[in-house]
């Protein structure tokens, strides 16, 4: 996500002064404001205002992490090669311009996942404010599987194949869990950790053994009852 601009504070809309307020109360004080009232005071615009574009400064978190989605998906799409890139590829392409992303802004992005994983009541649920952000990686990580699935490189499976989606978001979610731990330089680890975590993930929904397994039941059955 890029940096709003500060040159002309005045010029901007009223959203994105707010939003920007709310970043940078977050970087110095490490947490949300107490309330409302005192950020759009410091701003000079009436309470009301706020409630015009943001129902609660949960939803200014949202919109900045479908913003980082977002803007990885689109970077990502970019590059000449993407074209030519199978599912495996589109997704590591993600992945990594996701984390490139992340680290530019990672005193927020690092303080808002760790905040947001620790109220979490379990291990793989979903923080709200990874909400609008989950359900665009859904839409996004479906349309190259599906693109998957016409070049062979993902196995067709009626029965399953409808949730991949939401097994793929756990892989975000253990991407973003990672990075949040991750102490060595420029995160290292976690670009690590993602190639062996999509590489084992197209293991399992490409074709392997129990697709051939599967595929010499139907041939007996079949056998069977030709014979019949």
């Amino acid at each position: 996500m890029k940096q709003p601009t500060t040159a002309a504070p005045d010029a901007a809309t009223p959203k994105i002064r707010i939003k920007q307020a709310y970043l940078d109360y977050v970087l110095k004080k490490g947490q949300p404001p107490q309330s409302v009232y005192k950020l759009t005071q410091k701003l000079g615009l009436p309470e009301q205002e706020f409630y015009r574009v943001y129902a609660n400064f949960d939803a200014i978190d949202r919109e900045i992490w479908a913003d980082f989605g977002r803007e990885a998906r689109e970077t990502a799409a970019r590059e000449p090669v993407w074209e030519q890139y199978g599912a495996r590829e589109k997704l590591l392409g993600f992945y990594y311009t996701l984390i490139e992303i992340l680290k530019r802004n990672r005193s927020y992005a690092l303080q808002s996942v760790r905040r947001s994983f620790e109220r979490r009541p379990m291990p793989g649920f979903t923080p709200r404010v990874l909400d609008d952000f989950r359900q665009d990686f859904e839409e996004f990580v479906e349309e190259i599987l599906r693109e998957g699935r016409r070049t062979d490189e993902v196995a067709s499976r009626k029965l399953v194949q409808d949730g991949y989606p939401r097994f793929f978001w756990q892989q975000v979610l253990f991407v973003l869990g990672f990075f949040a731990k991750d102490d060595t330089v420029d995160f290292e680890r976690t670009d690590a950790a993602i190639e062996k975590a999509v590489t084992l993930s197209f293991d399992l929904v490409g074709r392997n053994t129990l697709d051939s397994a599967v595929d010499f039941v139907r041939f007996l059955l079949h056998g069977r009852r030709h014979r019949r």
